[in-house]
């Protein structure tokens, strides 16, 4: 029997169709026709040990569980049967033996699957009547507060991290009522998706540990939002209580985000409460800072950007929304400059650059190739769901590849290419020339049996992609690996695609918040500007040459500084503060990997004097008399600008000729390879508290192998000076065996970093 076929099942005497090997389940979920379950996720394996889904099926000589029973031509089911009730109830009342009272001091409370099924099918009266047990909570880490005694054994949280997040971070010990859930050898429970077993704990045994006590269920307010960080676009709800963000859960979005979110969208609300948040207009007098209106602090902006005319450059943070991009750049060109870009951390802008780089098919797309090769990416913890997918298609057989300056610590079989920078290029070359591609570089490239087994799976995949991700971007030769990774895709017949960094990156090429060469963000540091319009960023921490920014921002007459956070890195460089809400407490829209433009609405109202930067730009243009920016809404400027972009696509395909530009990346020497961790990515998720505390928010450090070390006469805890370009660093000497020979990670966007140079480059150490 083919999948295109049904078959007929008779549920409580209705005639249902139903696909052959379906779970009964599925198909009552799909009919609308409720059975009570725990231990069932549609998304996980089917463990059938909650026995809460019981129910009586002809012939069949006791009662089945649905969730385990596959339906087969004229199975008569009946799931309101006395049969089926008393299994039911009897399974509840089992369930309910153990577990405390305790729903008034619950942070489920309000929202529990099992007060909801107890109130159907519970009793009124135990007869029980023997002690109940108590299981001993244990600390699992910052993100996950945890009360085993509720546990009802239904193993979700487990299965989700074996299947879904592909770390085995809990595990079940023990058996009947004494199986107790824990983690391995005392780990905690904080990799880059592990907040989603909030999400699946049916019961009040896992819950939010920044959030806990703040509120109870029925007092918070639902608001749908779209998560900021990175360019999956996960849709999200903001749950609000009187103006303060409770909590952060996943909105269902089958085609983006399924049902998950990252933890860093999740956590990351945290940020907003922050107490380096600026809540009002801030003046630089005689090297002083004092709180202004805001009408002083924007005619003193106006004044300046006005002066500064054709010599304005514009660094805009990808984070930033739709709307706010689409308003800097029109604000800009209009005082005569080109000078505006969200590349922030491209390390190299020779050549002709796509359009519009995205993901070049859709994100499910992602979980049906048959084979990839990733250049230059971490997409674990660079875009986790992304990775997700990828995940998913390795399970399914994909032949999933990496070229990389640094070893990855995957949670699937891949291949992986480790090579130091300048070496990526011959490697990514030899990949080429083992696909048939030819060129100046490509031919002198020698081919190993691993560049030859990667080309073969490209080749031979019906459906297969080259990804070029953010160490690739950051990479001095990006431009260089940007057309060897077309040739791959080009001679292998297969997908060439982006991972962008941040959850604006498409959205900013769209509406043109990006310059040519030479007006580029690299451009404008290198050549100083008189003035520099600074929109969401932290000039130490979110550019990819900090040291340069820094000496550019310092030979300025004039910067302004749109910012929702104070640093003291933006008190250096800034001459007025502008406080902006972040996109939480303002309306607007991104557009994700694939090209998808989501909007979302404010879900609370900023604090102190803060305003949405929209707003501040559209002051900013009628100060200015731009004609244009009489603006009500931000659905005005959405409006404007979609007509505006209606006819432009996203399109990765871009100039070869780029194949002649001789290389930047050096061979000999000490390399740096500067990658931004996963809580380092954008201002918001950096004052996270919680988020800060957990295993991925790594240290700024100089990261180096045994032997490199032993080489420099290095021992691990030691203190060394990283030199670059001039600029100095005091850090800790970590060894780590994932860094090749002849580098050094130094990770940047980190504390203790700001003062280094770019992100990828030639780098001495001394030692102290």
């Amino acid at each position: 029997m083919s999948e295109d076929q049904t078959i007929t099942i008779e549920i409580d005497g209705k005639a249902i169709q139903a696909k052959p090997g379906q779970m009964l389940i599925e198909v009552t979920d799909a009919a609308g026709i409720d059975i009570p379950r725990f231990c069932y996720h549609k998304k996980l394996s089917v463990a059938a040990n909650c026995r809460m889904c019981l129910v009586e099926v002809e012939r069949a000589p006791k009662p089945l569980p649905a969730c385990a029973t596959p339906v087969n031509d004229g199975m008569k089911v009946f799931t309101r049967s006395a049969v089926a009730l008393a299994a039911q109830k009897g399974t509840m009342e089992f369930l309910l033996i153990n577990h405390p009272l305790d729903c008034p001091i619950c942070d489920q409370g309000g929202e529990c699957e099992l007060q909801d099924v107890s109130m159907g099918y519970g009793s009124d009266i135990s007869r029980f009547v023997e002690g109940k047990r108590i299981v001993k909570d244990k600390d699992i880490g910052p993100l996950i507060r945890t009360d085993l005694t509720r546990c009802i054994h239904c193993t979700r949280c487990v299965r989700f991290g074996a299947e879904i997040a592909g770390i085995r971070e809990l595990g079940a010990t023990g058996r009947s009522e004494h199986m107790t859930i824990g983690t391995f050898v005392e780990r905690s429970v904080d990799s880059e998706l592990s907040g989603n077993i909030i999400d699946v704990c049916p019961v009040g045994s896992l819950t939010s540990k920044p959030s806990q006590f703040k509120a109870r269920a029925w007092e918070l307010i639902e608001r749908d939002s779209i998560a900021p960080h990175d360019s999956v676009g996960s849709n999200i709800h903001l749950h609000v209580r009187r103006n303060e963000l409770i909590r952060v859960h996943p909105k269902e979005n089958e085609s983006v985000n399924e049902c998950w979110i990252s933890d860093r969208d999740r956590f990351s609300y945290e940020g907003v409460y922050s107490d380096q948040r600026l809540t009002s207009p801030m003046l630089k007098k005689n090297g002083e800072w004092a709180e202004v209106s805001w009408d002083v602090a924007l005619t003193e902006t106006s004044k300046g950007l006005q002066a500064a005319g054709t010599d304005l450059g514009a660094l805009l943070s990808p984070v930033s929304t739709l709307e706010e991009l689409f308003l800097a750049r029109k604000l800009v060109r209009a005082l005569g400059s080109e000078a505006i870009d969200s590349r922030l951390r491209q390390g190299d802008f020779r050549g002709e650059e796509p359009r519009v780089p995205w993901l070049g098919q859709s994100i499910e797309a992602l979980q049906s190739v048959d084979a990839a090769l990733l250049v230059g990416s971490n997409a674990r913890k660079e875009q986790p769901l992304l990775a997700h997918r990828l995940r998913k298609a390795a399970l399914e057989g994909a032949e999933i590849s990496f070229l990389n300056p640094i070893e990855l610590e995957l949670n699937y079989v891949a291949r992986q290419l480790v090579a130091s920078p300048a070496d990526m290029l011959n490697e990514l070359a030899a990949v080429a020339k083992a696909a048939g591609a030819s060129g100046a570089l490509i031919d002198q490239a020698v081919v190993s049996e691993q560049h030859q087994a990667i080309a073969d799976n490209l080749k031979s995949a019906a459906n297969g992609t080259v990804l070029l991700g953010n160490l690739a971007a950051a990479h001095a030769d990006f431009s260089i690996l940007r057309v060897l990774a077309g040739a791959v895709a080009k001679a292998c017949d297969v997908t060439l695609g982006y991972l962008p960094e941040a959850a604006n990156s498409v959205g900013a090429r769209l509406v043109g918040a990006v310059a040519a060469t030479g007006d580029d963000a690299q451009a404008m540091l290198e050549q100083p500007r008189k003035a520099y319009l600074l929109m969401g960023i932290q000039p130490g921490l979110d550019l990819w040459n900090p040291a340069k920014a820094g000496s550019a921002f310092a030979q300025a007459g004039f910067v302004v500084a749109m910012t929702a956070y104070r640093s003291a890195d933006l008190d250096a460089a800034a001459d007025v503060l502008l406080p902006t809400a972040l996109c939480m407490e303002t309306s607007g829209s991104y557009v994700n990997a694939a090209g998808t433009l989501q909007s979302f609405a404010g879900a609370i109202t900023p604090g102190g004097n803060t305003r949405p930067a929209w707003k501040v730009l559209r002051v900013l243009g009628n100060l200015l008399a731009i004609p244009g920016f009489d603006y009500v809404s931000s659905e005005e400027v959405l409006a404007e600008l979609k007509e505006e972009i209606a006819g432009v696509s996203p399109d990765n395909r871009a100039n070869e000729a780029v194949m002649a530009l001789q290389p930047r990346s050096k061979a000999d020497g000490l390399q740096r390879i500067g990658d931004v961790p996963i809580y380092a990515l954008d201002p918001l998720v950096r004052h996270a508290a919680a988020l800060q505390r957990t295993h991925d928010a790594i240290p700024a450090g100089i990261y180096i192998n045994g032997d490199e070390a032993a080489r420099l006469g290095l021992s691990a805890g030691e203190t060394a000076v990283a030199v670059q370009d001039g600029s100095r660093a005091r850090l800790s000497i970590i060894i780590d065996p994932n860094v090749p020979n002849g580098s050094v990670r130094i990770p940047a966007a980190l504390a203790g970093t700001e003062t280094l140079g770019a992100q990828f480059g030639e780098v001495t150490l001394e030692k102290i």
